[in-house]
């Protein structure tokens, strides 16, 4: 690893003293003869095209490397916020005027296109204006953020610009909403915003603006100077058949001092109020914390849902209400609430086919489901953020309460039963992060998050089934899983960073410690009604203390054109587990080094390339290790034979990201390899009616290859942005079933288009469309190669009628081919027609969702060896009035 280090730093410094044997060296300075810091110095050759640029250093002196010496007649051009700009021609390499600039009441230059539509850019800061994006029957930012060129929306409401998940929505500027920003793309008006900003190399910390390290991506809304000036919303009533209704009310207010978004809403049409609480950087905020906890261990073992968009499958009757509320106490310091409640209720019915291919047999079962899904959360967020150039301080209070009921009938391969499974999670947190700035410029961290869960879980089936497996044979009435998982979870840490010029180096130590308790017991009920344990191993009493002290060291360098880290954690590991019901005692003791280097060059004003290497030590969890058996749903049973789980990684990522604004044209390019190195591999033992899982000690690796590439791009001829993009992922993995073990391989290739174009002034058309190709394959004799294609199109078609009559006119398309099952094709029809009353505020929409009443949808899924085929009952034709009034 040292020698590793050695190379790449003689490799950087061999390179820079190739590139600095050719240069212009110079000097900005205003009128009274004083440098000019950060001036932007742009050499241009003779038809103005950008060769090179660089800044000015604190004296106002400038060097901008050459690939040729033949720069005569080129010129060199300096600007900066509050000067005017200058520019002359090189007319003799060895004797270059100083540049004087002359002080300007402008305060900052910006480079717009003249056709419309356009963009801004200011330095790390590209302004959209949704105006030249939106139509008539937009109505919210979010309908046209999904318009506008480099900026990706998914169907979940996560939102990315040129390939990469923006990190926060700030709401001129404060972040009302946290990560869960779905309410305010849906809510705010798109007349209410006049930019949309892209801010990349988002630092949300003041104080570490200066030697900024994050490559993060925000979009900030830009409010209307009359939008601020007082409460708006609108209020939605909807009615329709069969049984149908849609109701919302929202009430905003973004104001100096006080910001809200105040939401209440219910539905049984298909439209999941949930979506609004999406967290949609959860998992990168579970990595930072370090928190390791199953979600829940129990299951009615239902089948995904089908793929198709939730309006067109979920019967639902929902009702959420969302309160997000700031209050600014001073520029500094402001005090955030955001509050939910969601009560839903949920139906799904299917019909399932499932086979496993393994070497000599197949495995089958079918089975036939009919469940009623009731899920609710509650939580109450409280956070405090006083954000100074000399301080910072965040502290936020989460409580999470979730019941979860699940009732079920099901039908496995002839034999009924029925299935009652409850959930309710409660988790307490409070996580603290205070910094300070020194005289010194150096920065002081303290850091500390406590956390505390508790999650019973509890299993009915009736009658009992797999009597030949868990009642010696004989019949049975019925059997119960309980399963409790309380938590304690706390992680503190001090670091200290010291800042000279463009170097930063953070020093940091700190503990962690977990304590868990797995408590569970199977039973049976026998047909007199008695009740006993399945087994003596059907029974977990196990305790767990997991430790970690750590310390990192951390190496930044911030210069012009190169960003690049190393990071060098090194940890001292402890786990004790004990469980004596199971004659379990066990403890591990490992230090590990977790190196990580990442590295950003820009290649030009607008593009740069990155790579990043991260190897990581992994230990398993509480749901690693427990050898009692669980029944985990009504056909699997899990256990347990094998140390903890240890996995070693190494990462690899590489990326290019290219953009002409001014042409709205965007490129974004990424690769990632992953090596995995396991100690323990999951055993499966399947038959038609039962499947049982036991983890064993067995080294075995994954490897992972991604790559993908995406292009968006504003044709101003057409008024369209068209966008097209392709991905291919393989992993190379094993599986032990049935004491076979069969290295698989799956494949896929993916690739999507589409185009949201302004045919007329009263015409808009969007489509989209992706293809996508799976393979799988077992490396072994005879295996069955599997092989999965599907296409998906959408497509809109939007005309105004007369004044103020709109019309909607979408379809769906879906075409399945699978080699051994029949091709599946669907066509979903949707039409809608909006008349608006201009001088009461208020729309009038009648909507006809599923116009060729399609009730039942067949899918098919491939994973791995197994293929599974499945038919999902779904709503038929909808017919909805509504009135939406804005204020």
């Amino acid at each position: 690893m040292r020698k590793l280090y050695i190379l790449m730093v003689f490799s950087l410094l061999s390179m820079a003293t190739a590139s600095a044997q050719k240069q212009i060296k110079g000097k900005v300075k205003d009128s009274n003869g004083k440098g000019i810091e950060s001036a932007n110095v742009n050499l241009k050759d003779l038809e103005g095209n950008l060769i090179n640029f660089t800044r000015s250093n604190s004296k106002g002196e400038f060097t901008i490397q050459l690939k040729s010496d033949e720069v005569i007649g080129y010129s060199i051009e300096a600007s900066s916020i509050g000067y005017k700009r200058s520019a002359f021609k090189i007319t003799d390499l060895n004797n270059l005027p100083e540049i004087v600039l002359q002080g300007s009441e402008t305060n900052l230059e910006t480079v717009t296109v003249k056709n419309r539509p356009s963009l801004s850019s200011n330095g790390d800061t590209l302004n959209y204006r949704p105006s030249d994006f939106a139509d008539k029957q937009d109505r919210s930012i979010g309908d046209v953020l999904k318009k506008m060129p480099g900026v990706e929306v998914a169907e979940d409401g996560k939102i990315s610009y040129n390939g990469k998940s923006i990190s926060s929505l700030y709401v001129d500027g404060d972040n009302l909403l946290d990560d869960k920003y779905n309410i305010g793309t849906k809510s705010i008006p798109k007349d209410a915003v006049d930019k949309v900003q892209v801010i990349q190399n988002d630092q949300p910390v003041k104080m570490l603006r200066k030697n900024n390290t994050s490559d993060d991506v925000a979009l900030n809304l830009v409010l209307k100077d009359e939008a601020k000036l007082k409460v708006m919303g609108d209020a939605t009533a909807g009615a329709g058949t069969p049984d149908r209704f849609d109701e919302n009310l929202t009430a905003m207010l973004f104001n100096k001092k006080l910001k809200f978004i105040n939401n209440i809403k219910g539905n049984n049409i298909g439209v999941d109020p949930g979506i609004d609480l999406t967290s949609h950087n959860l998992s990168d905020y579970l990595k930072k914390l370090d928190n390791d906890k199953p979600n829940g261990l129990l299951s009615t073992g239902a089948a995904g849902v089908p793929s198709l968009p939730q309006s067109r499958y979920l019967f639902n009757k929902a009702g959420l209400i969302n309160l997000n509320n700031l209050y600014k106490f001073n520029a500094d310091l402001q005090l955030r609430a955001n509050l939910y409640y969601l009560y839903d209720e949920r139906k799904q019915q299917y019909n399932k086919f499932s086979e496993t291919y393994l070497p000599g047999q197949t495995i089958r079962y079918t089975e036939f489901q009919n469940n009623e899904i009731n899920p609710q959360k509650l939580r109450g967020q409280f956070n405090l953020n006083g954000n100074a150039d000399k301080y910072y301080l965040n502290n936020n209070l989460v409580v999470d309460y979730i019941p979860f009921k699940t009732t079920s009938s099901v039908n496995i391969n002839g034999t009924p039963a029925n299935q009652l499974l409850k959930q309710q999670t409660l988790d307490l947190s409070n996580e603290f992060n205070f910094r300070r700035k020194l005289k010194s410029e150096n920065i002081i961290n303290l850091y500390s998050y406590l956390n505390r869960t508790t999650q019973p879980e509890e299993l009915n089936i009736m009658p009992g089934l797999n009597a030949d497996i868990l009642n010696n044979g004989i019949p049975y009435a019925g059997l119960n899983q309980y399963l409790s998982l309380p938590t304690w979870y706390t992680n503190n840490y001090f670091s200290f960073a010291l800042v000279k010029n463009r170097f930063t180096q953070t020093y940091k130590a700190g503990f962690n410690v977990q304590s868990q308790e797995l408590n569970s017991s199977l039973y049976r009920i026998q047909n007199n009604q008695d009740r006993e344990l399945v087994s003596a191993n059907a029974v977990n009493d196990l305790t767990w203390l997991k430790t970690k002290f750590y310390t990192e060291a951390s190496y930044d360098y911030t210069g012009e054109k190169i960003k690049a880290g190393v990071s060098l954690p090194l940890s001292y590991n402890r786990i004790n587990y004990d469980d004596p019901s199971n004659a379990l005692n066990k403890n591990l003791n490992r230090v590990f080094l977790n190196p990580s280097f990442n590295f950003k060059y820009q290649t030009g004003i607008e593009n740069y390339v990155t790579a990043n290497y991260s190897f990581k030590n992994d230990l398993g969890g509480i749901d690693d290790v427990y050898r009692g058996t669980v029944l985990k749903n009504y056909r699997s049973l899990f256990a347990n034979d094998a140390p903890i789980s240890e996995s070693k990684s190494h990462s690899i990522n590489a990326g290019f990201n290219f953009r002409k604004a001014m042409q709205m044209f965007f490129f974004n390019l990424n690769a990632n390899y992953t090596n995995t190195q396991l100690n323990t591999i999951s055993s499966y033992t399947l038959n038609n009616n039962i499947q049982q899982r036991v983890v064993l000690p067995m080294a075995n690796r994954i490897k992972s290859l991604f790559f993908n590439a995406n292009a968006s791009k504003y044709l101003f001829a057409l008024k369209s942005t068209v966008t097209a993009g392709i991905s291919f992922s393989q992993n190379d993995y094993q599986q032990l079933q049935n004491n076979d073990l069969l290295p698989i391989t799956s494949q896929s290739i993916s690739y999507k288009a589409g185009i949201e174009a302004r045919l007329a002034s009263f015409i808009t058309w969007s489509y989209n469309a992706s293809y996508a190709v799976t393979d799988n394959k077992a490396k072994v004799e005879n295996s069955i190669k599997t092989n999965f294609q599907q296409l998906r199109q959408q497509s809109t078609l939007s005309f105004t009628t007369f004044k103020n009559v709109f019309v909607n006119l979408s379809a769906e398309h879906l075409f399945t081919h699978q080699s051994s099952q029949p091709n599946l094709k669907y066509l979903f029809a949707d039409a809608n027609i909006k008349y608006k009353l201009e001088k009461m505020k208020t729309d009038l929409e009648f909507g006809l969702t599923n116009l060729t009443n399609i009730k039942t949808f067949d899918a098919v899924y491939l994973s791995a060896n197994s293929l599974t085929s499945g038919s999902y009952l779904i709503p038929g034709r909808v017919a909805m009035l509504k009135a939406r009034f804005n204020f």
